[in-house]
């Protein structure tokens, strides 16, 4: 395979988003300083991926002898399972004998990367070699599943739309696993008792403000999606509240946070929300609100709600995390339940109109006498 034929691949792809190779570089590389030998004789899968044009192929291909792999393993969707009506197959698999016209469509594709093949020393994205998936390539298959049960680290940018299907596709399989996902998907009842039970954390990178991906040329920006900057020549897009989820370990999450105690945060905070207030207590929790990760009191011993932004910044041997605010309740914290009349008051006591406020969605505060709820809060305590 000629690394030319990639590039001019990847070129000519315009309909999706990748993942830019410098942050999957940055993310990689924490877990080696954390441990050199996290790859070492090991098998890596990059479902749902783009061989082709991918960034996790071609930089997992390129450092296959420094992170000594024994397998590289990348497999793609077939263009009429992802609904591309105007697929136009790159010349790369054009000029390959095995190319047909019908399974570049119908089914997806594999590439794989064991030896040299090209017999210039060295294993790399060269050596790669790729064949039609029997099926499109979608990760729920049998032919899929069997590829996850060989290896040994599942990496990937899952679709965002199949996320909840992904994850308990890769729980399933017991295997250590880095993919990106959208921080809202902590959420998740599926997810966050994973997070709980210090089975799935947050990745070393942090991705408060979103993570960039590159996008065609033709793309069309939008409310959603607006065009903020060009970065080596090509547009990149921002994505707002994406981070990585893994099992791998790494040192950042073995971090303690450097806290003040409950009286010098209110004396000294730089929120003025707690500078000179005492800390709030939920109306339904027994717990007390903690807007911001660095107002966390190094001194209550009690439970605190704080933002899911937080768990960029846990570390497991400095907190438990309890539960979080939810109308489920699957830890069964809340000390109230609101009726729907006390909803409506709560509504029309904010906002001056009829209307409903789900009160039981999440943790409550009282705020000048009135009920107001908070944004979506994990619930911790201190390890003692």
């Amino acid at each position: 395979m000629a690394n030319e034929n990639l590039t001019k691949a990847k070129s000519a792809k315009n309909d999706e988003f990748y993942t830019q190779y410098h942050d999957i570089e940055k993310e990689i590389n924490a877990y080696l300083d954390y441990d050199p030998n996290v790859f070492v004789g090991k098998t890596i899968l990059l479902p749902c991926d783009d061989p082709e044009w991918s960034n996790f192929t071609k930089f997992f291909a390129q450092n296959f002898i420094r992170f000594k792999l024994k397998k590289l393993i990348s497999t793609s969707y077939a263009p009429n399972s992802k609904k591309i009506s105007n697929y136009q197959p790159t010349l790369f698999e054009i000029n390959d004998p095995q190319y047909d016209t019908l399974k570049t469509v119908s089914n997806g594709k594999i590439f794989t990367l064991t030896k040299d093949k090209t017999g210039d020393g060295k294993i790399d994205v060269e050596d790669l070699e790729w064949t039609y998936l029997e099926g499109d390539g979608d990760f729920r298959s049998a032919e899929i599943k069997k590829l996850r049960d060989e290896a040994d680290i599942i990496i990937t940018n899952p679709p965002f739309s199949l996320f909840r299907i992904f994850l308990p596709w890769i729980m399933e399989s017991d295997k250590q696993f880095l993919i990106i996902g959208n921080m809202n998907s902590i959420g998740l009842k599926e997810l966050f008792g994973y997070i709980k039970e210090n089975k799935v954390w947050l990745g070393a990178t942090n991705f408060n403000k979103g993570m960039y991906f590159k996008v065609p040329a033709d793309f069309v920006f939008n409310e959603t999606y607006k065009f903020e900057r060009e970065q080596n020549g090509y547009k990149v897009n921002r994505v707002p509240g994406v981070c990585w989820f893994t099992n791998l370990d790494h040192g950042k999450r073995h971090q303690h946070l450097s806290l003040m105690s409950m009286q010098d945060n209110i004396k000294y905070s730089r929120h003025k929300e707690i500078k000179g207030h005492d800390y709030q207590i939920y109306d339904n929790y027994n717990a007390i609100e903690i807007p911001f990760a660095d107002a966390i009191p190094s001194d209550y011993n009690g439970i605190m709600g704080v933002p899911i932004s937080f768990l960029d910044k846990y570390s497991p041997e400095q907190f438990e995390i309890v539960g979080m605010c939810e109308n489920l309740d699957l830890y069964n914290l809340k000390t109230k339940q609101y009726t729907s009349a006390e909803c409506k008051q709560a509504y029309f006591d904010k906002f001056g109109k009829k209307g409903t406020y789900d009160l039981n969605a999440s943790g409550v505060i009282k705020r000048n006498n009135k009920l107001e709820k908070v944004y979506t809060r994990v619930l911790i305590k201190h390890i003692k």
